[in-house]
């Protein structure tokens, strides 16, 4: 075995110790052979067509060969091939001469060589003996891999500290031409006492992307936006996102013309792109990712329906093309979210949060992190051993919005039965009621034909037809279709990207309060107000053998983005949230996602205000909420909680504007989750343009209708920053951390490096 060269690169996470062991690389290059035979018989009858197979059982892409010769007893290849090694393990070349035919390959000769016998740095040429005549002639080196494609640390990345110093300049003149006429103990003085705000949306599909559209033409008209840093969404509200960042007139072109051509892309069906006439590429797509080596799942099919919905013209775009809308900080960075999730642990008790944004995806609970194009890759010890294109932006969405892909026969309407419904069976339930809405799929100018006994016949054999070709298409792609009808199948699914790396969990410690963590006390779990098993295996790890991990909707394990938010390096001063979470009936209280927010952030030991849901019962159902931190607790965000409600807007069309005609007061007068029609209900895909515009312009409104409580938020934020300097440098560096706490506990450990504190 060969030994290690140099150290391992140790990083404290909040509660991993991710060991990342350099790799080997061990390239191989065939040459040559000479004298290849099939035996006299075989060579009178046929001269060989020789191709050499290499295997490397240990190896991630174990086995690679070369391209056959035709009719060559001394055939020359030239072809190199690379192999990612755990030095920690015995690996094996296995060296196989093969003969191509027709009909089945035959196999000439085998032999092996144990890579333990090369030296780190050494290149040899080795020839291999193969029968009593046949020489093949390797050429080998090893070396130590120390290109990592994984960026392994707790601190962003330079790119977003680049963005986020730029942005603080922008961020400053947006502030004082909102707070214009201020004074100036509420206007920041210089770009240090400028505060991090950030805008979060929820879950909830298509009612959460048409409100979040809304509220983003409020915050951009207003002015807010230009004072935002982040924005951040989760499930439906990533939809929005995607569509407004991705469309090339962003951010030159507000929201108000971007969120019109939505209101006519969502007044159809995506069902009905699941007709033959639509499906055929996507088959012809799916066909192609698995044949390269990548999983396939029901989420990128679900992908599929919401790029062609929502951002038909831009199917080719992808996440790390969004990087131009924020090249000069001119906008706020867009972060995105799934969830890791085990298949046989309920995302409620164990989930891994996985951030987007354009310049890095990865997990913050491990500090490892990649760039966009590398998502889906072969990884293995840190190391792309396989690349792949990158995923389009209409894949990266279905993963984000993957609850509906899980539940699909919800989307279709189809209640769940006590054993499931396969997946089968549930395509078999997209009929026309599916799929035609306002823009049906007749041709408006040809005359409609007159219902007739055979007519509706033919009409149901057509459906039953169509149902069944879908069905055979799906089938017949997912060869496991077992696993294709289970909820699991369907989630996303990508290789996983931290394979073969080390985790050591002896170190839960917290990067914000330098304690260590724990499960919840008695006393804070009374606090929480939620269920006791919620978060229960949040402290355990991922496994870093499997080859594949799920990802699946944030919106699984709680309704709002605050992960990404509470990150200490990014240190948020502000988070205006606005949550469009289902609730039992419009007047139930609101606060059922946030309180899990808050029970999640605690259980990691990071700083959020009390929520105290008593709120509810002394103020009564309001547009929004004002949450800030305890007087003297440090580096703790305020949050203005905005809740999908319908008051004010009733009366007043604008902000301090009544509404004065019935018709007027007709069109405000609607409930969101009492509506016995259930418009807005979250697996509705489907929205007329009245009630596209009504949930657009609620949200716009109350939005609006509270922009003096943004207002004082942030002179708030400003004020605090200006009494607390010190409060505004990142308040973690790994030289912080107490070592002979976790000297103690792990005597064995090494000091670790401390290249990655400095986040300034």
């Amino acid at each position: 075995m060969v030994p290690v060269e140099k150290p391992l690169v140790r990083l404290i996470i909040s509660l991993f110790q991710v060991e990342q062991q350099f790799s080997h690389k061990f390239t191989v290059t065939v040459v040559r052979a000479e004298s290849v035979t099939k035996g006299a018989l075989g060579d009178l009858l046929d001269t060989p067509d020789p191709y050499v197979e290499l295997l490397i059982p240990t190896a991630p892409e174990s086995r690679k060969k070369t391209r056959h010769i035709d009719n060559n007893i001394n055939p020359k290849w030239e072809e190199t091939f690379h192999f990612i090694l755990d030095p920690n393990l015995q690996n094996v070349l296995k060296i196989t001469l093969m003969d191509a035919n027709y009909v089945m390959d035959e196999t000439l000769g085998t032999t092996s060589f144990d890579i333990a016998k090369l030296k780190v740095g050494q290149k040899r040429m080795e020839t291999f003996l193969i029968g009593k005549t046949t020489k093949v002639y390797l050429e080998m080196f090893l070396e130590i891999c120390t290109k990592l494609d994984l960026r392994f640390s707790l601190a962003l990345c330079d790119n977003e500290k680049q963005f986020r110093q730029t942005r603080r300049e922008r961020v400053m003149l947006g502030i004082k031409k909102l707070l214009d006429m201020e004074k100036p103990r509420f206007l920041p003085s210089s770009p240090e006492e400028v505060p991090v705000i950030a805008i979060s949306g929820s879950g909830g599909g298509f009612r959460a992307m048409v409100g979040y559209s809304g509220v983003m033409k409020a915050l951009f008209e207003s002015g807010v936006l230009d004072c935002a840093t982040y924005i951040a969404g989760l499930s439906g509200s990533t939809w929005y996102m995607s569509a407004l960042y991705s469309h090339p007139e962003f951010p030159n072109k507000g929201p108000n013309e971007i969120n019109k051509e939505l209101m006519n892309r969502v007044s159809s069906n995506p069902l009905r792109l699941l007709l033959p006439q639509h499906i055929t590429n996507y088959i012809q797509a799916l066909w192609t990712k698995k044949a390269l080596g990548q999983p396939v799942t029901f989420t990128d099919i679900f992908g599929m329906l919401i790029g062609e919905t929502l951002v038909p013209s831009r199917m080719d775009i992808k996440l790390s093309d969004i990087k131009e809308k924020i090249s000069q900080a001119q906008c706020p960075l867009p972060l995105f979210t799934c969830l890791h999730v085990k298949p046989d642990v309920s995302e409620l008790m164990f989930a891994d949060w996985v951030e987007f944004s354009p310049y890095e995806i990865g997990m913050a609970k491990y500090g490892t992190f990649m760039t966009p194009d590398l998502f889906g890759s072969k990884f293995f010890m840190g190391t792309v051993v396989k690349k792949y294109e990158e995923n389009p932006l209409h894949f990266l969405m279905g993963v984000w919005g993957s609850a509906f892909s899980i539940l699909f026969n919800r989307v279709l309407g189809v209640k769940d039965t006590p054993g499931g419904c396969t997946m089968e069976e549930e395509l078999e339930q997209i009929k026309p009621q599916h799929i035609v809405g306002e823009d049906s799929m007749d041709n408006e100018d040809e005359p409609r034909k007159v219902g007739t006994e055979n007519q509706e016949a033919e009409d149901e054999y057509h459906r039953t037809a169509q149902a069944s070709w879908v069905q055979r298409m799906f089938t017949s792609l997912f060869s496991d279709s077992a696993l294709f009808n289970t909820r699991e199948g369907r989630a996303g699914k990508v290789h996983n990207f931290m394979l073969g790396l080390n985790l050591n969990t002896s170190m839960p410690f917290s990067p914000v309060s330098g304690v260590i963590c724990h499960a919840l006390t008695p006393e804070e779990e009374v606090d929480a107000v939620t269920d006791p098993d919620e978060f229960d295996r949040i402290y355990e790890p991922l496994d870093v053998k499997s080859k594949k991990i799920h990802v699946v909707d944030s919106g699984l394990t709680y309704n709002l983005p605050y992960p990404l938010l509470l990150r200490p390096q990014r240190t948020v001063d502000l988070i205006i949230s606005f949550d469009f979470s289902a609730r039992p009936s419009d007047s139930s209280p609101p606060f059922k996602e946030l309180l899990l927010a808050e029970k999640w952030a605690r259980m990691n030991k990071l700083p959020f205000p009390k929520i105290d849901p008593k709120v509810f019962d002394r103020e009564g159902l309001k547009e929004c909420y004002v949450f800030k931190p305890k007087k003297g607790e440090k580096n703790c965000p305020t949050v203005i909680h905005f809740v999908l409600v319908n008051i004010n807007f009733r009366e007043f069309k604008a902000p301090g504007v009544p509404r004065e005609t019935e018709k007027d007061k007709e069109f405000a007068d609607f409930d969101i989750f009492d509506d016995p029609e259930s418009p807005f209900s979250t697996f509705n895909f489907q929205y007329s343009n009245e009630a596209f515009t009504r949930l657009h312009d609620l949200m716009e409104f109350n939005t609006l209708n509270n922009l003096e409580v943004i207002k004082e938020a942030i002179k708030d934020r400003i004020v605090l920053r200006k009494e607390n300097p010190s409060s505004l440098t990142l308040p973690f560096y790994l030289s912080d951390i107490p070592k002979k706490r976790f000297l103690k506990r792990n005597p064995h450990l090494k000091p670790w490096n401390h290249h990655d504190n400095n986040d300034q």
